[in-house]
């Protein structure tokens, strides 16, 4: 067994045993241990489904990109931050579009946070000090199925002894398995989120709301809340896709920050959202320490410009506004609207991933990477911000994706130059 960081979800979890020899592992979830077993692998590199090696094929990718007049660079999410970093200098060089996978998830909440900034805090703070856990709208015990053992409700802190010293309430539109681990469950209709919200303000606040239910919940169990919410000592809430993707969207995360902003006047609370992929974060924080934004990034007119209603990649291949698209880590084609697929097409797209996927029977140039944490070293940003470098256990065929980005990056300057 050997002493692994796990690179599945936001949790990152840096506790983990793996032996790669038995496929047995020591505290991975079932998603985590399913990510570090053998699978079906991309075999080669392909161009225009023929084998060919990786100079080959990365010579080729390079060609088209040089080539195109506006190519869309996404994914990210599930790469280390060093090949994150060569791919925003490679977006520059090409003068094309950065996109992560947050712009179909998470992004909203990014918007909110420009917006209003964030009170937010460690997990490790959570561990230690929280007395009381709100999960709105997301579901952990079944999408980051140790966040709740390891920092929210089960976890024990410095000032956290056992369960009963921790009040958890999840607020969901339906009765989740999470809910099953909760003290108090609370259902609210869909799309209520902000008004919900802003009569928890209110109520903090001391002042009265004249309706007798807001979006399902009455009064009364609201204003239990409110004040159960004041007196904790150290309070969080983690939110989900069912806040940033229902109604109100970045609305909803402004107004829980300003809630959680009228609380810090009474005691302490934070927010933070629940990110999916094990480096969303990161493929956010490299393009903002690089260029000053997080997604959506158009450098076609030779500098960073951010308008996520203009160069999100749904939007861009909506309105058939790129002519070549570089895949790496990620699903598009599994997952975009229909009429988006239908022009990634039409153009040629290149795939950078470890994994065969939907996206791969698309793909002119096909490049199969190493696997983060397990056949390559590292550095990521776990959900809560905090940077941990994952582990390479075994050596592989596979190149990195920083190896692959990294020599992209040389042959586009030199065909730039020349």
């Amino acid at each position: 067994m050997a002493y692994a960081i796990c690179t599945f979800c936001g949790n990152v979890c840096d506790d983990v045993e793996f032996d790669v020899n038995t496929q047995k592992g020591k505290k991975l979830c079932a998603l985590g241990l399913a990510k570090f077993r053998e699978k079906e692998r991309i075999k080669s590199p392909m161009v225009d489904g023929k084998e060919v090696s990786y100079e080959e094929a990365i010579e080729k990718a390079a060609e088209i990109l040089v080539s195109a007049k506006k190519p869309l660079l996404y994914g990210w999410a599930s790469t280390v931050n060093e090949a994150i970093r060569y791919g925003v200098l490679l977006t520059e060089k090409v003068r094309g579009v950065y996109d992560q996978c947050a712009s179909v998830c998470h992004a909203p909440g990014t918007l909110a946070v420009i917006e209003e900034g964030i009170p937010g805090g460690s997990l490790g703070a959570v561990k230690n000090r929280a007395d009381m856990v709100i999960f709105w709208g997301s579901n952990p015990l079944e999408a980051h199925p140790r966040h709740p053992t390891r920092y929210s409700v089960m976890a024990k802190g410095f000032l956290i002894k056992n369960r009963k010293d921790r009040k958890v309430v999840v607020v969901d539109v339906r009765k989740t398995k999470s809910a099953s681990m909760a003290d108090k469950f609370i259902q609210i209709k869909p799309g209520y989120d902000y008004a919900i919200i802003s009569a928890l303000r209110a109520l903090v606040k001391g002042e009265d709301i004249e309706a007798d239910e807001v979006g399902g919940v009455p009064k009364e169990e609201l204003a239990e809340l409110a004040e159960e919410m004041k007196s904790a000592k150290y309070g969080v809430i983690f939110y989900g896709l069912g806040v940033t993707q229902s109604r109100g969207r970045d609305r909803n995360v402004e107004n829980a920050v300003k809630l959680i902003q009228l609380l810090n006047r009474y005691t302490r609370w934070i927010i933070w959202p629940m990110r999916g992929h094990y480096n969303v974060v990161g493929a956010g924080e490299v393009p903002a320490w690089e260029v000053g934004y997080q997604y959506a990034i158009d450098f076609s007119r030779g500098y960073p410009r951010f308008s996520p209603a203009e160069f999100s990649a749904v939007e861009m291949l909506l309105r058939r506004d790129c002519d070549a698209m570089l895949v790496v880590s990620s699903d598009p084609a599994a997952h975009f609207p229909r009429k988006a697929v239908e022009h990634m097409k039409r153009i040629p797209v290149i795939q950078i991933d470890p994994f065969p996927n939907m996206t791969t029977l698309l793909s002119n140039v096909v490049i199969p990477s190493a696997v983060a944490g397990i056949e390559a070293e590292g550095n990521v940003y776990r959900m809560d911000g905090i940077v941990l470098r994952v582990k390479k256990l075994v050596d592989s065929q596979y190149w990195s994706d920083e190896k692959i980005l990294h020599e992209m990056l040389k042959i586009v300057e030199e065909k730039l130059e020349g």
